[in-house]
């Protein structure tokens, strides 16, 4: 039954009242043509001694109904299964983000350090590399 049961999908019901003197309340009801149903399935319909379409196989279409509907339900529980396994790596994805800011603020303080510390450094190296001379007096 599993793509048979996908023709029911393509059904449309319709709506419609009895006449007033089988149905003084005029109750809405909503059914299945016959005719429009044999198109999609004729193993839905129920012919007379004639060979002509009479009903619907309610109970037929309701059996492709639960089987269409568990499909579904399977597609949905499978999509929660995937929903749960994206947001643990989105999750997981978030904390790594999170830990890789935190390096990236310590190495920029670090450079900050660093890039302070240059001036003085070069300072120092300009101290270093003048000698003293000795100046001879005559």
């Amino acid at each position: 039954m599993d793509k048979t049961s996908e023709a029911i999908l393509s059904l449309q019901s319709v709506k419609f009242r009895y006449k007033q003197e089988l149905d003084p309340d005029s109750v809405p009801q909503f059914r299945l043509v016959a005719e429009e149903v044999e198109k999609v399935n004729p193993d839905l319909v129920v012919r007379d001694a004639d060979g002509k379409v009479s009903t619907v196989r309610y109970e037929a279409v309701n059996a492709m109904l639960l089987n269409e509907f568990l499909k579904e339900h399977r597609k949905v529980q499978e999509q929660e299964v995937t929903i749960t396994e994206v947001k643990s790596a989105v999750a997981k994805q978030e904390a790594a983000l999170a830990q890789q800011q935190k390096e990236i603020k310590a190495l920029t303080a670090s450079l900050k350090e660093q890039a302070s510390q240059i001036p003085k450094t070069g300072a120092q190296l300009e101290l270093a590399k003048t000698r003293p001379q000795l100046v001879v007096n005559n």
